[in-house]
C-alpha cells in the first residue's frame, strides 16, 4: 500500500496540473472506485464537472483537491491506486482505469487525470470540508494556500497529522507511546496516533534505532522514543528524495515512473540477507496479516523489568 512518501510524490506531481484547473468532464468507468463517495451528497460526476480546483493537499496517505467554498475531491490509493497525468489524446484502452477527470488549465491547456486501480481498493469521493480541530493548516499543499487551507475533509478529520507536518505535536505522540501496552510497531501503524507510516517505513525506522516491533510501547524510554520519531522522519524524507518505494508496477508517480527507495532499504523485504550493520540474516515474521522484517541480533525483544517489591 502506498505510504506517505508515495502519496506525497503523487501529490507533488499532480499539483502543477490541477491547481487552478477547471474540470470540464468526468467519466466514471467503474462505480467501485466511488465506494467512499456518499451518494446522498449528490452525483459524483455532477458535483465535480465545472469545479475549479484550488490545490493538491495531503495528510498522511490521503490527498484531496479542494474546490468551491467547502468541498473537495478526496483520493485514497488503497493497495494499487494510481493517479496518472495524461494528454487528452492518450489512448483510453487501460482496462484498469476507473475514473477520468478532463481538465482545462489556464497555463497548460487540456489535461486528463486517470484514476487507475488494478485491485479496486482505492477510491475517489466528493466530501465536505470542515475546520481543523486545532485551527492549523490541514495538510501539506506545497505552499499553495486559500480559504480552504484550515479545513479538512470529514473522511480525513480523524486521521492524525504525520511526522513531516509542521503542526505535528511531538509531545502528544510521545505521550501516546508512553501509555500504550501494545507493541511499538502497532502504535506506528495506528493512523489515530500518527499518519503516513506504513509497514515498510515502520520496519525501517525500528531497524535504525534497534527496536523490536513487539517491544511494549510504554517500556520504551523517552529518549529512545525521541530517537524513534527522529528515525521515522529521516526514513520518510530519504524515501521522498528517492521517489518512494516501488516493488512492482502498482506504485508509480503521475508520469508512470517507479521510485528507487527499495534499493536503500535496510530491513523490509530483505529476508535472509545480511544485516547492513552486523551481518546477521534479516528475518521475516508474521504481523497483523502482514510481515515484519528485523535483525534478530540488533533488535531483540527486551522484556520490561518487573517493579521492585517493597
Amino acid at each position: 500500500m502506498p505510504e506517505l512518501p508515495e502519496v506525497e510524490v503523487v501529490r507533488a506531481g499532480l499539483a502543477p496540473a490541477v491547481t487552478g484547473a477547471r474540470v470540464t468532464a468526468v467519466e466514471v468507468l467503474d462505480t467501485r472506485a466511488l465506494t467512499r463517495h456518499d451518494a446522498a451528497s449528490g452525483d459524483f460526476e455532477h458535483l465535480v464537472t465545472g469545479a475549479r480546483l484550488g490545490a493538491a493537499v495531503r495528510r498522511g496517505k490521503f490527498l484531496w483537491l479542494p474546490f468551491g467554498s467547502d468541498l473537495a475531491i478526496v483520493g485514497h490509493l488503497g493497495m494499487s491506486g494510481q493517479l496518472l497525468l495524461r494528454t487528452p489524446d492518450h489512448p483510453g484502452d487501460d482496462r484498469h482505469a476507473r475514473i477520468r477527470l478532463h481538465l482545462e488549465h489556464p497555463e497548460h491547456g487540456e489535461l486528463r487525470v486517470d484514476f487507475v486501480d488494478q485491485r479496486t481498493f482505492g477510491s475517489l469521493a466528493v466530501d465536505r470540508l470542515v475546520p481543523t480541530d486545532d485551527g492549523e493548516i490541514a495538510g501539506f499543499s506545497g505552499g499553495v494556500t486559500g480559504p480552504w487551507a484550515r479545513s479538512i475533509p470529514t473522511q480525513v478529520a480523524h486521521i492524525a497529522r504525520d511526522p513531516l507536518d509542521p503542526a505535528f505535536d511531538d509531545q502528544a505522540f510521545l505521550d501516546v507511546l508512553g501509555r500504550r501496552a501494545s507493541g511499538v510497531k502497532r502504535v506506528l501503524l495506528d493512523q489515530h496516533a500518527v499518519s503516513g507510516v506504513g509497514n515498510i517505513y515502520a520496519d525501517e525506522a525500528l531497524w535504525a534505532v534497534r527496536l523490536h516491533g513487539e517491544q511494549p510501547a510504554a517500556s520504551v524510554s523517552r529518549r529512545r522514543a525521541r530517537e524513534l520519531l527522529a528515525a521515522v522522519r529521516e526514513v520518510l524524507e530519504r524515501a521522498l528524495a528517492e521517489g518512494g518505494t516501488s516493488f512492482d508496477e502498482q506504485y508509480v508517480n503521475v508520469n508512470g515512473a517507479s521510485g528507487y527507495f527499495a534499493h536503500s532499504l535496510n530491513a523490509y523485504g530483505r529476508t535472509g540477507q545480511p544485516c547492513r550493520r552486523c551481518g546477521t540474516p534479516i528475518v521475516r515474521e508474521a504481523f497483523m496479516n502482514r510481515s515484519s522484517h528485523r535483525c534478530p541480533r540488533c533488535q531483540p525483544l527486551r522484556r520490561p523489568r518487573p517493579p521492585l517489591s517493597r
